[in-house]
């Protein structure tokens, strides 16, 4: 839903907004302060029955917000009015922010949720919206609403750099290897390599879980056995584990949250609700997960 000015914003939410309410849908609507503002005027007393977030919290975290879009709709008749922050991201942090817009579509399948995307003209990047008739199956024109002919399903987006192989390792990086039985020291290795290298302790967590989660299914689904490798590079501390007997057979792997009996899935999820970036090739019959996360003030 691309708009110019604020006018045009209320032309397109406020009618959505009250029908929604009428049908008695929840209604969840995400954008600017200013904004929420200007629906609220608009709503008067029915500003009361929707509930409103402000997008520089809510987008802070592309698969947080994945996960939030999840819960909110698990259940529910719901409308959803969506508008993520662009400006002032890096390039990295955009073109995750391009593949989370593609991935609701299949993380969202199942819920009776209508989800509404906006985009202000005046302030999206052009390579942004370059990506809006891939990412959406409907888009909104002068004529209305109209399936998108350029539309991609998640499994089948590529974005730029994601069939590269992965740099080398940084200087200085330490590998170690690990089994079912090594896990505990694997845990206490990271820990201690994190410290030693001036980690957030809050952020050290984060990366044990995420370090251990992947390990666990190298070991229950993979070879049994890996190695994992550390460095620090750019703010950030990377780790990447390795699984000689890994493949990648889920063609959205961790971007969609598993069912509660489900006994598989979980690592990945996890990590990519904790980690800055999860970056995954399997090459030559080795599964490489490599972990980012920023070693904090």
């Amino acid at each position: 839903m691309p708009y110019d000015s604020d006018e045009s914003f209320l032309e397109l939410v406020l009618p959505r907004v009250r029908a929604a309410l009428n049908e008695g849908r929840r209604v969840l609507v995400i954008t600017c302060a200013r904004k929420l503002d200007l629906l609220a005027d608009a709503l008067g007393h029915d500003a009361g029955r929707i509930d409103s977030r402000v997008s520089s919290t809510w987008y802070g975290h592309p698969y947080r917000t994945l996960a939030a879009y999840h819960e909110y709709t698990r259940g529910r008749r719901t409308l959803v009015i969506g508008e993520p922050i662009w400006e002032g991201r890096s390039r990295r942090e955009i073109t995750e922010l391009i593949r989370y817009e593609s991935v609701l579509n299949a993380a969202l399948g199942p819920a009776s949720a209508v989800m509404l995307c906006l985009y202000d003209l005046r302030r999206v990047p052009p390579a942004v919206l370059e990506y809006n008739a891939v990412n959406h199956p409907l888009l909104l024109g002068a004529e209305g609403e109209a399936a998108s002919t350029s539309f991609v399903p998640p499994h089948e987006l590529v974005l730029g750099g994601d069939r590269a192989p992965l740099p080398e390792p940084g200087p200085g990086a330490v590998t170690i290897r690990f089994t079912g039985r090594e896990l505990r020291r694997l845990r206490r290795s990271v820990d201690d390599y994190a410290t030693a290298a001036g980690m957030d302790r809050n952020l050290i967590t984060s990366l044990v879980i995420s370090v251990s989660e992947i390990a666990a299914n190298s070991i229950e689904h993979g070879a049994g056995y890996g190695t994992i490798t550390m460095w620090s590079a750019d703010g950030e501390l990377i780790c990447e584990v390795a699984d000689p007997g890994g493949a990648l057979d889920d063609p959205l792997p961790g971007y969609i949250p598993p069912e509660p009996e489900s006994p598989r899935g979980y690592g990945l999820w996890i990590s990519r609700q904790l980690c800055d970036l999860v970056e995954l090739r399997a090459e030559g019959g080795v599964l490489r997960v490599r972990l980012h996360v920023s070693m904090g003030s």
